[in-house]
């Protein structure tokens, strides 16, 4: 039982369950009512083993990194609980059979895009992206942010503009979400010579690119209501939360003590679960009474 709960770590469970819960989201949005058992059922399990994959092939390539950083010293591969042999093992048979499941069981474009999104991940942000430049996590951000458009596609077998907006909330999302982070955890990142905003620009200009992004994730989170893919449900549910997130990142110009970055970091996943939650909430809410309408004007 511990070899398999070392080997769950690997799979990065609480990072992933974020990603597959905005996935989910993303496959209850792309349909009036229920999304088709098969989709639901085998989608989350194929998204959910190719997340797993893309954090195990993170591990690996990262262990040199994570022995020296205190966040990441227990680690399975860190601490030589599991060896680089079986880590890699482990995650080429969950990545193929997360390509096989969402192939044969899904559908071919959203295995595609799940393997995109595997590499893009895996290999170009982690292998290079990392360690090449401090805008790391904006760039590298639209493999971790296209979840949803996998949940989407998983139902509908078609890339909607709605699902689109999905996939770019979550990428403006991610620089200042991680950057909280980087912050509070800049002597690890120093210490391991990795190029985050923090260690290469100082932490006041990351406060303040924290705050930059902080306000342009509050306007984009707009674009669901304004393009009518969300109501005034969602729409207060955002300004509220935005409002919330906004309140951190100016707090955070002048934060009150050293622990306030993770304070930060903390609410923007409360944030983005409570914002998915919103678009849930709207959508079911909202689509019967839409629909309904449709019906009466037809019949008139």
């Amino acid at each position: 039982m511990a070899v398999i709960g070392e080997y769950l770590q690997l799979t990065k469970p609480r990072v992933v369950a974020l990603l597959v819960f905005c996935a989910v989201i993303g496959m209850f949005l792309a349909v009036p009512g229920i999304p088709p058992w098969r989709a639901l059922v085998f989608g989350t399990l194929g998204i959910w083993m190719a997340s797993g994959s893309a954090a195990a092939f993170n591990h690996l390539i990262d262990e040199r990194i994570d022995k020296l950083m205190a966040r990441t010293s227990r680690r399975p591969l860190a601490t030589g609980k599991l060896s680089p042999r079986q880590v890699l093992v482990f995650a080429v048979l969950l990545g193929i059979a997360s390509m096989l499941v969402l192939a044969l069981l899904v559908n071919p474009l959203t295995a595609l895009l799940t393997f995109g999104g595997l590499i893009g991940y895996a290999l170009v942000y982690t292998a290079y992206l990392k360690r090449a430049t401090p805008q790391n996590i904006v760039i590298g951000g639209l493999a971790g942010a296209i979840p949803p458009v996998l949940g989407w596609t998983s139902v509908t077998d078609a890339l909607h503009p709605f699902a689109l907006q999905l996939c770019l909330i979550i990428f403006v999302w991610t620089p200042p979400h991680f950057w909280a982070l980087a912050i509070f955890r800049r002597d690890d990142y120093a210490r391991a010579q990795v190029p985050m905003l923090p260690v290469t620009h100082g932490v006041v200009y990351t406060r303040w690119h924290v705050l930059f992004y902080t306000v342009l994730l509050v306007l984009v989170t707009l674009l669901p209501a304004l393009t009518g893919m969300s109501g005034l449900i969602y729409l207060g549910g955002a300004v509220v939360l935005g409002a919330g997130f906004m309140y951190y990142a100016v707090r955070l110009l002048n934060p009150p003590d050293d622990m306030f970055p993770m304070k930060v970091f903390s609410y923007s996943i409360v944030y983005l679960m409570a914002l998915f939650a919103f678009l849930l909430a709207d959508h079911w809410l909202t689509a019967p009474a839409l629909q309904q309408g449709m019906v009466l004007q037809r019949a008139i």
